[in-house]
């Protein structure tokens, strides 16, 4: 299966079973932000389908929306978990221990930032994928990332979804 493929699949699963389209956006968030996982799924391309999707389909945006930052939320967080309680050795572990350059560049992005690393780094591919599991590493305090975890996955959210869904909302009708 190819990339290509499984990005017009899932576009299309979600455009014939609207209903899922929140968990399935959930799962890909999740996905998209798990520090494990985001190397392997990168879901940030369906998600601008999805987004554009929701433009010409019909689909409530809010609900996806909601799905989509707390999925990415919820990844954020297991990562900064992971690091709090494994420490180094989760940067050891396969895909991250194939990748220290990554982990190292994220090391130094958390150290200059601190708490704005988690924010900031949401919107940066391969800072995303390490920036929470180093939080955690050093024990950042759970109350500040939380707080930029979740306003920078509501962001997140947003930039990924509304401009297809209220642009193509618009644009739409100008093509019929």
């Amino acid at each position: 299966m190819t990339f290509d493929s499984f990005v017009s699949g899932t576009v299309a699963f979600v455009r014939d079973h609207g209903e899922w389209a929140p968990a399935i956006v959930f799962g890909l968030a999740f996905a998209e932000s798990f520090a494990f996982l985001s190397l392997l799924v990168p879901a940030w391309g369906i998600l601008v389908g999805i987004g554009a999707l929701i433009g010409v389909s019909g689909l409530e945006f809010w609900p996806i929306w909601l799905g989509a930052a707390a999925g990415a939320s919820l990844g954020d967080w297991v990562s900064y978990l992971i690091g709090f309680y494994f420490k180094d050795a989760a940067t050891r572990v396969w895909p991250l221990s194939r990748y220290p350059q990554m982990v190292a560049r994220g090391h130094l992005f958390f150290m200059r930032w601190g708490p704005w690393s988690i924010f900031i780094g949401r919107f940066f591919g391969p800072l995303r994928a390490v920036v929470p599991l180093i939080a955690g590493i050093f024990a950042m305090p759970q109350f500040l990332f939380q707080m930029a975890n979740i306003s920078s996955a509501m962001v997140w959210a947003f930039v990924l979804l509304a401009p297809g869904a209220f642009a193509l909302q618009k644009l739409w009708p100008a093509f019929m």
